[in-house]
């Protein structure tokens, strides 16, 4: 697992799948454009929904557990990537969010 800046993940976001693990709640704040909302707890059940060919940056609300989900992706043979600082550090820096779909 990478840990990466919202300026690398946001590059990333035509390539890679981008997937929110925070909770329903949460993402009613606004998420990333172009990322998928999986929470944290789901992830084991919905990893058909994933591709093992393209990488994955995971999103949380501060880094902490994306960082773990990463980890268990990773271990899963995934591509993983986490976003350093999650969406805390998003929008501090006054980047885009949308409604969750």
């Amino acid at each position: 697992m990478i840990e990466t800046t919202t300026s690398q993940t946001a590059a990333a976001v035509d390539t890679a799948q981008i997937v929110d693990v925070r909770e329903d709640f949460e993402v009613a704040e606004g998420m990333m454009p172009g990322a998928r909302h999986i929470p944290m707890g789901q992830i084991a059940d919905r990893l058909g929904e994933l591709d093992k060919s393209r990488p994955v940056h995971v999103v949380c609300r501060s880094g902490n557990r994306s960082g773990r989900v990463a980890e268990a992706l990773e271990s899963l043979g995934f591509e993983v990537y986490s976003m350093a600082g999650g969406m805390m550090q998003w929008q501090a820096e006054g980047r885009p969010t949308v409604s969750p779909a």
